[in-house]
């Protein structure tokens, strides 16, 4: 089975929906035959980072609100993380383009250690307070789930992958994506939103159910043919 999710690094509810699907994850009984995806999703794709700007006074600007409430929408989506055992510190995210750290993912993929990547970055913006745009930080982030930083700076001095961040993103805007994380189950069902560990673990069994492949019977077993006749 592969789920595919389009996300953003710098989306909290992407952090919060990707513990949610773990969690569902986790007490599948074949959740060793399950390929998760990561696909490029940018929320703010023309952002240029303004130095100093807080998380705060950058949502006021993106939502038309004052910076206070600006916080005050941050504080609530702290404390939904909370229950999932995030610990979001917006008084320490730094604003940048993700780009580059999508590019990251792309490479990531390549070695089969994207989800661990994707992790890594989530827990660098939300949690550490790095600058997920930075070359060193994408750089240590890299080599700490097994890429060669020499790999990685290469990618990141060149426009690789940029063309795959782009697809990602059209392929995204194609299947009606407009708000992230965005789920796809075996490219026959979606589900939109950090939804609850219950909502992911009913579509994983209802896909399973109707797509798990029959179980061959070894030849030397007794069996008995449309005929009659038993072997």
């Amino acid at each position: 089975m592969k789920v595919e999710i389009w996300s953003d690094i710098v989306c909290p509810f992407c952090y919060i929906g990707k513990r949610k699907f773990e969690s569902a994850l986790a007490a599948f009984d074949i959740k060793e035959q399950v390929e998760i995806v990561w696909h490029s999703f940018q929320l703010d794709s023309d952002m240029i980072p303004v130095l100093g700007q807080t998380v705060n006074q950058y949502l006021a600007e993106r939502k038309g609100v004052s910076p206070e409430k600006g916080k005050e929408m941050n504080d609530y989506m702290s404390n939904i993380a909370k229950e999932v055992g995030l610990e979001y510190n917006f008084d320490k995210a730094i604003i940048t383009n993700t780009m580059d750290a999508h590019r990251l993912l792309h490479l990531a993929k390549t070695t089969g250690v994207q989800n661990e990547v994707k992790e890594k970055l989530f827990a660098a913006y939300y949690t550490d307070g790095k600058d997920v745009g930075d070359t060193e930080t994408l750089v240590q982030i890299g080599e700490s789930a097994g890429l060669e930083s020499d790999k990685i700076r290469a990618m990141l001095q060149s426009n690789q992958y940029l063309k795959e961040v782009r697809i990602d993103q059209f392929r995204g805007e194609q299947l009606g994506v407009q708000a992230v994380p965005f789920f796809v189950f075996n490219n026959k069902y979606a589900v939109s939103g950090a939804q609850s560990a219950e909502v992911f673990t009913n579509v994983l069994q209802k896909v399973w159910d109707e797509e798990k492949p029959l179980v061959e019977v070894p030849a030397s077993a007794v069996f008995c043919t449309a005929d009659g006749v038993c072997i």
